[in-house]
């Protein structure tokens, strides 16, 4: 067994080096899931992050290669919430507190400590990965900081080969994979989602999650992805269903889909839900559907991208949270939801910051059983990008949300603002 510091790249295979959310930084070989399953984390910010090798990689003496890498940031936080005549509370509110807060803690992107194993056996290409997503912070004013939060976020076996590929296992779902992996917040905070609440604030910040899309989650699924090495690809899986409201029985599994086109420059991408869950007690059933997309300019100077999504059933944030009325009447029940990103960054000529800026909001609409009214998010977010080292971040963020009602009456909004700064270094 050979240890070496940096990449392997065994004969006849194509490899390459990319920072990764959630991988980072890792050794990947080039095709369709590894390639896009968080890679494009790394393009989130044109021209801030300088790809590094991982720090270990273990050639073995069968021909396979172990990786380790992954991780660490820090950010110090401050959230500074007013409650105006929004209702706090309200089915789908992320902002509603009347207090202010600072917290030393994990930005929107967890720490991560990453293990792979790949190899091939004939014509198959064949993969193990393992990721660890640890906290920095535990809850919220906690005298005996026990409870830092280890998260198993990965765990799946690939199969691949000239056909295409088959991930098994726990990854990060394809709806509304690439509306996050483009967000300037991933490197960042954004809106820190705290409540005034001893032992709360536990995992991550929220960056735009529930101010611009719904949060693809990591979930159980098989997944299958055409070959890579060409610009358009396509990825179709089932999942274990999520539960909608009292809609938790789950007897056919959710479908996501998603297709990518990304040449010289230019990404398009459109991506697509729809799963059907039921409540026993009463043999109703509802459906959940949703579809999502966007598009990304970008040279070494500038970006500029814009995404959305729109679906009933969805809920706001998290999938299904508050998708739904309660109320037992199968579809009728289901609230539709919508929301977009608008996204611009600059990084001058031979140098090592970049400038971004994004203004996007999230709106969650009243079921037809509940008539109208509505709830909306909004989250304007600047952010300077310092890349001291190859693998060291140094962040600078401040963020403005809003929650406001949509009823119809004249409402002052419930604000936030929340800066930030932080390091952050890819191993």
């Amino acid at each position: 067994m050979l240890f070496r510091s940096g990449p392997v790249r065994p004969q006849g295979k194509r490899y390459f080096c990319s920072p990764v959310a959630g991988r980072h930084f890792t050794l990947m070989e080039k095709d369709p899931m590894k390639r896009l399953g968080l890679a494009l984390a790394g393009l989130a910010l044109a021209g801030a992050v300088s790809t590094a090798h991982a720090q270990l990689t273990m050639q073995m003496g069968n021909g396979w290669t172990f990786t380790f890498a992954g991780n660490v940031n820090t950010f110090f936080t401050y959230e500074d919430q007013s409650l105006g005549d929004t209702p706090a509370g309200g089915p789908g509110a992320l902002v509603g507190g009347d207090f202010s807060e600072a917290r030393i803690r994990t930005g929107l992107l967890p720490a991560f400590a990453v293990f792979d194993a790949k190899g091939k056996e004939g014509n198959t290409d064949l993969g193990v990965h393992f990721g660890f997503a640890p906290q920095v912070n535990c809850g919220d004013a906690v005298n005996d900081c026990f409870g830092a939060q280890i998260d198993m976020r990965q765990v799946y076996l690939t199969v691949g080969g000239s056909w295409g590929q088959i991930l098994a296992g726990r990854e990060l779902g394809l709806f509304q994979r690439q509306n996050i992996l483009t967000d300037q917040t991933l490197f960042g905070v954004g809106a820190t989602g705290s409540a005034n609440i001893v032992g709360s604030g536990v995992g991550t910040t929220l960056g735009r999650i529930g101010f611009g899309y719904i949060y693809p989650n990591f979930r159980a699924q098989f997944t299958f992805s055409t070959p890579a090495g060409k610009p358009a690809s396509f990825s179709i899986g089932v999942f274990e269903a999520t539960a909608v409201g009292q809609y938790t029985e789950n007897e056919i599994p959710r479908v996501e889909a998603e297709f990518v086109y990304d040449k010289s420059g230019f990404k398009f991408w459109l991506s697509g839900l729809a799963q059907s869950v039921k409540d026993a007690t009463i043999d109703e059933s509802a459906a959940s559907f949703g579809g999502a997309g966007g598009l990304r300019w970008s040279n070494a100077n500038f970006s500029i991208t814009g995404s959305g999504y729109a679906g009933k059933g969805l809920g706001t944030t998290l999938f299904g949270n508050q998708g739904s009325a309660d109320t037992g009447v199968g579809s009728d029940d289901m609230r539709s939801s919508y929301g977009y990103i608008g996204q611009l960054t600059f990084t001058p000529s031979n140098s090592k910051v970049t400038l971004a800026g994004s203004y996007g909001a999230s709106t969650l609409q009243a079921a037809d059983v509940e008539g109208n009214g509505s709830t909306t998010n909004s989250l304007i977010s600047g952010g300077i990008y310092y890349q001291a080292t190859k693998s060291l971040k140094v962040v600078g963020e401040f963020n403005y949300a809003q929650t406001t009602n949509g009823d119809g009456i004249d409402t002052d909004a419930n604000k936030a603002i929340s800066p930030a700064v932080g390091l952050m270094l890819f191993f």
